[in-house]
C-alpha cells in the first residue's frame, strides 16, 4: 500500500533512512564509488526536508520510498528507492506508477548514476526520454531523464 508519509516525525524519517541506506548502498556498489553522497543523508535532514515523501508498506514494514519536489506543473523525483529484498517484485514500478497517475505535471524529471542499468533501464520503460549526461563534482556520472505529457 501507498502512503503519504510523515517524514517531519521521528520514527517515518528513520524509516526512510533505513530505506535509504540499504538501497544506496546497492547503487554505490554499482557505481563503484565508495563516497556516494546520497549515503551521508541523515535522518535529521529528512526530517527536516520541504519534499513530500511516499512510502510503499508491506503492512508496517515500508519497503520502499518516493521522494518528490513539487514546482509548478513540474515534478522531479528526488529519490526512489526500494529496500533489496523486494527488488525485481514491481514495487518501484508501482511507485513510478503512482507518481504518473497521481499528479498532473506536464513535466516529470529523474536522475540516475549512468552506470546504474537497471535503473537507466527502468527509466526507459516508462517512457522517460534521456536528457544529458554529465560528471558531478564527487566524480559520479550521472544521467537526467524526462517524461512530458501534454497538461
Amino acid at each position: 500500500m501507498i502512503k503519504k508519509t510523515d517524514h517531519s516525525s521521528h520514527h517515518k524519517s528513520k524509516m526512510i533512512y533505513e530505506v535509504f541506506q540499504v538501497s544506496y548502498a546497492v547503487e554505490a556498489t554499482i557505481l563503484k564509488h565508495d563516497n556516494f553522497p546520497p549515503l551521508q543523508r541523515t535522518a535529521d535532514q529528512i526530517q527536516q526536508s520541504e519534499n513530500v515523501f511516499y512510502g510503499y508498506f508491506l503492512e508496517e514494514e515500508m519497503g520502499a520510498v518516493v521522494e518528490l519536489e513539487h514546482y509548478d506543473n513540474h515534478i522531479h523525483i528526488r529519490s526512489l528507492c526500494v529496500i533489496p529484498q523486494y527488488f525485481r517484485q514491481g514495487i518501484g514500478r508501482k511507485l513510478l506508477h503512482f507518481v504518473v497517475d497521481q499528479f498532473e505535471a506536464a513535466l516529470i524529471t529523474v536522475e540516475t548514476g549512468h552506470a546504474n542499468q537497471p535503473a537507466v533501464d527502468f527509466y526507459l520503460s516508462f517512457g522517460f526520454n534521456k536528457d544529458k549526461v554529465w560528471m558531478t563534482d564527487v566524480g559520479i556520472e550521472k544521467i537526467s531523464f524526462t517524461l512530458t505529457r501534454s497538461s
